[in-house]
């Protein structure tokens, strides 16, 4: 007999045994059995005991103290096995029938303690009949059970706990006429009648398209194919809200629309066949409730590759034969590319299906289905939503979230506002937090007294500690009753904060600060850019009009081409602005145009195509740096020296503000600012007249330099190019004045590192002069000056601080004899001539 006991028996048996030693006595006995089932603590059998409400452990406690008031004591050797009693025998033999009434090979915890109760007279039975178990009762309970983990264990285990047999069972007893099904899947017909699914607003005209496609005779299976987010398991819950309203078709009537769980059914299948007999019982199932059930395989492509593995089948070629013979009705479920990736490939499978196209809901109808869904989130975070935060939602989540699509991507803004304003409610008010941590500071101050054995001073705490508890609790007890009486608003202004905080764009109504910070900005760049106000004027206004939301929403917040010879400011100028706006430079996204000179190298800006090698390595360099920041200025240096293709790649950005990756997904650039920079034409102008210090005025000198650099702007690039750009604005040349102010720019960086010191640097006008006359290169532009000023001024400070000239704590002033600089320390008293 022990060899058709399931393991978790034969542990029974073990505890059984173990209890009867443990214990003292010297038979096993049906008392022992029910013992050790408890103690065992899992299987069919405890679980049915728990649907019945039955305290287990009081069980097993008053079982214990009955068999400890037994005299019977061990009088055989420990390694020697302890008999069972003739009513064990009889339970062990009954537990055998049980099981081969149920049409069960093994015998399992549930049949045992079926035979348990059976077996009358016994300290087990009674015991049992105390706490309200009777055959009956428990007999339903475990088929019930039963049904519920049926095909789960009857691929792998079996219902019976056969674990390692893995042998499959059949019913004969069960309550369902499809078990499988509804252990495997959802049904949303009875979701739909106790008002659990959300209301389906719109989609009429994908509805009645889905109910005519169910109500062929041959392939009548629908397959809804969709972007994700758009809303296709909401239109096949609307068909099951229409069938519980009474509001279709009487072929349609009393249908029930199931939703099919594929990992479910592929989960647990550990040997060869499982699988197929679980599609194939389903299958069966189906077909013995007369296609009342209409199944709904949402990501239909699952069923592709399911379950197969050398020498099977997978659930798709399972599903065909049944499919074309209208045996088997199925609503599938399914985005562009997995339907062109999996489904279309199978000719066999796609023909079985009709195509149900589902387009993003506009904007209207977006808003029309966040006003259908608003109750059920309002009922949810117990907030209520205004007519502006639901229209706020629907509107910036399509200009700003371009990467997902309506309405899925407006109900997760909204969803999380409402999250938002009422986690921001729940926090404790300050003084409530400073009282609970002066309480704290109380107790631990007594706790050290009691440990020293100062009792006068533990007392004291205890009573502050009372005084302070009841303080507490009175000022918690106002601010719930504060928070009863509150309503929650979630307005637009929130729904704007979760948009930045998902999308990182500051799209945040205007304040004050950000208000004057915006006009000023003109102010703040050029303090850091100089000699280029028409640059930088240019540039503050296009930001000012984005800001102000009456930009043109498709293109990029701005796009400029800089003109003018090298060392102007052109590169500066896009550093400097990704500090203003963003506050560091890292938020620009620079590309060296040099490095994309052939053909070939123009791919990685979008990614290698399909079949080359780095496809599966990412996006291109361009477009994964836009996609993972939004909000940010594209510098593309030296743009000339790209290869002529990058131009047409760029038109798409410079009119949509799209582009597509290597992945086929639509990396938006509306929120870029892009600024390329080019030194096109510098060479005419160096060879066409002076520059620099020019006799001329500098007006006169500017128009000549702008007419040859837009002449050679024009020759180079394209007309549809240099159409599409914004603004093209020639850097002016720097004069004499503006080298001076851009030394001071140097300078400071120098001053902010020598004041971690302490130290004070002071240069002379004349010190600044002379650094501009040595270092000024007309054709190299301002970078000299840097280099001027690490040679001239850098490396004297080094070595003096090295060598103790200077100290920490000092000033060092810097100016000009005999056409050398000269360095002194207010500290040393003395003149350091350069050397």
């Amino acid at each position: 007999m022990n060899g058709i006991f399931s393991d978790r028996v034969k542990k029974v048996l073990q505890l059984a045994r173990s209890a009867a030693v443990s214990i003292g006595n010297e038979h096993v006995g049906t008392e022992h059995l029910l013992l050790g089932l408890i103690r065992e603590g899992s299987g069919i059998a405890i679980a049915a005991l728990k649907k019945m409400n039955v305290e287990t452990n009081q069980m097993a406690t008053e079982i214990e103290e009955v068999l400890r008031s037994m005299n019977g004591t061990i009088t055989i050797g420990s390694n020697q096995m302890i008999p069972f009693t003739g009513r064990a025998k009889a339970v062990l033999q009954a537990s055998a029938t049980e099981a081969k009434e149920m049409n069960e090979r093994y015998i399992g915890t549930e049949h045992l303690l079926l035979a348990i109760i059976k077996i009358s007279d016994s300290i087990a039975s009674a015991t049992l009949s105390r706490f309200d178990v009777t055959y009956d009762k428990l007999k339903d309970e475990i088929i019930a059970i039963k049904q519920d983990v049926q095909m789960s264990s009857s691929a792998s285990v079996g219902g019976n706990e056969a674990n390692e047999a893995g042998v499959p069972f059949t019913r004969t007893n069960t309550r369902s006429k499809t078990p499988i099904l509804e252990h495997f899947s959802r049904d949303l017909t009875e979701q739909a009648r106790r008002h659990a699914l959300d209301p389906i607003i719109g989609r009429e005209a994908e509805i009645e398209r889905l109910i005519q496609i169910l109500c062929r005779r041959k392939k009548n299976n629908p397959v809804l194919i969709g972007e994700p987010g758009v809303g296709k398991t909401a239109i096949v819950e609307g068909l099951a809200q229409k069938i519980v309203q009474k509001k279709i078709p009487e072929l349609l009537e009393n249908k029930r629309v199931v939703t099919l769980d594929i990992a479910a059914m592929v989960a647990g299948t550990k040997y060869r066949g499982q699988f197929e007999e679980r599609v194939k019982g389903l299958i069966t199932e189906l077909q013995r409730v007369d296609n009342s059930v209409i199944l709904f395989i949402d990501e239909l492509h699952t069923i592709v590759g399911a379950g197969g593995s050398e020498g099977s089948l997978d659930a798709s070629n399972i599903f065909k034969p049944a499919l074309a013979r209208g045996e088997l009705q199925c609503i599938g479920a399914t985005t562009v590319d997995e339907y062109r990736k999996y489904i279309e490939k199978d000719a066999a499978l796609e023909r079985r299906f009709q195509k149900i196209m589902v387009e993003p809901p506009t904007a209207d109808e977006s808003i029309e289905i966040l006003s259908g869904l608003q109750k059920k989130y309002e009922a949810h975070h117990k907030v209520t939503y205004t007519d502006d935060a639901v229209r706020a939602a629907v509107l910036l989540s399509e200009r700003y979230m371009n990467d997902r699509f309506l309405p899925d991507k407006a109900i997760d803004v909204l969803d999380e506002a409402g999250a938002r304003v009422r986690l921001s409610s729940m926090a404790l008010p300050p003084d409530l937090r400073d009282k609970e941590r002066e309480l704290s500071e109380i107790v631990r101050k007594k706790d050290d007294a009691a440990i020293a054995e100062d009792f006068e001073t533990a007392a004291t705490q205890r009573q502050l500690e009372e005084q302070y508890s009841k303080e507490i609790e009175l000022i918690k007890n106002e601010w719930r009753e504060k928070r009863k009486n509150e309503c929650l608003v979630v307005s637009q202004d929130q729904i704007r904060d979760v948009i930045s905080s998902m999308t990182g764009i500051p799209i945040t109504r205007l304040a004050s600060e950000e208000t004057k910070k915006l006009l000023n900005l003109e102010t703040e760049i050029k303090q850091r850019i100089v000699g280029q106000d028409r640059a930088v004027e240019a540039i503050a206004k296009s930001i000012r009009r984005s800001r102000a939301g009456i930009h043109d929403t498709k293109r990029p917040m701005g796009s400029f081409l800089f003109l003018g010879p090298t060392g102007v400011g052109k590169t500066e100028l896009a550093k400097v602005l990704s500090v203003s706006l963003f506050g560091s430079e890292d938020a620009m996204i620079r590309i060296d145009m040099s490095e994309y000179m052939e053909k070939h190298s123009v791919s990685r800006l979008v990614g290698a195509p399909p079949g080359y090698v780095g496809y599966e390595e990412g996006g291109g360099q361009l477009t994964e740096k836009v996609r993972k920041r939004p909000y940010a200025v594209i510098l593309l240096d030296e743009i000339e020296k790209a290869h002529p293709d990058v131009y047409n790649l760029l038109l798409q950005i410079l009119d949509d503000g799209l582009l597509t990756d290597s992945f086929g997904r639509k990396i938006n650039f509306k929120n870029t600012i892009i600024i390329m920079t080019s030194n096109v034409g510098a060479r005419e102008v160096k060879h066409s007249s002076g520059m620099g210090f020019t006799k001329g005025s500098a007006e006169d000198d500017y128009a000549r330099m702008e007419s040859v650099i837009r002449e050679e702007v024009k020759r180079v690039f394209t007309p549809e190019f240099l159409n599409r750009i914004d603004d093209q604005i020639v850097f002016y040349s720097l004069n004499k004045e503006s080298l001076i102010s851009i030394v001071d720019i140097l300078l400071s960086f120098l001053q902010k590192n020598l004041s971690e010191r302490g130290i004070l640097l002071e240069v002379s006008q004349a010190a600044k002069t002379l650094i501009v006359d040595k270092n000024y290169d007309a054709t190299l532009g301002a970078r000299p000056l840097r280099r001027g000023i690490q040679q001239m001024v850098e490396d004297e400070i080094a070595e003096g601080l090295l060598m103790g000239r200077y100290k920490d704590f000092s000033t060092i002033i810097v100016d000009v004899e005999e056409g050398k600089l000269t360095f002194k320390s207010e500290s040393l008293s003395s003149e350091v001539p350069k050397k």
